[in-house]
């Protein structure tokens, strides 16, 4: 999938990965799309209610081996 910008949140537990992610989306445009890779498992369900109450996309969440993968385009 392709995206606009990256964030690493490896080896982050929670709130981090969100937050860091809101930090990252702040500083993009309406449309683009973030990629974010994770490793706390606790991040799919996290993800899932951010986008919900930020109204963000959930474009795409997939788990490879304990690391997770978010794909959210911005509102």
């Amino acid at each position: 999938m392709e995206f606009d910008k990256e964030l690493d949140a490896s080896g982050l537990g929670c709130p981090l990965p969100i937050l860091k992610s809101k930090k990252s989306l702040s500083d993009m445009a309406s449309g683009q799309v973030l990629k974010i890779v994770a490793t706390d498992p606790g991040s799919v369900k996290d993800m899932q209610a951010f986008c919900k109450q930020t109204g963000n996309e959930l474009l795409s969440s997939v788990e490879d081996n304990k690391t997770y993968f978010f794909f959210v385009r911005k509102k």
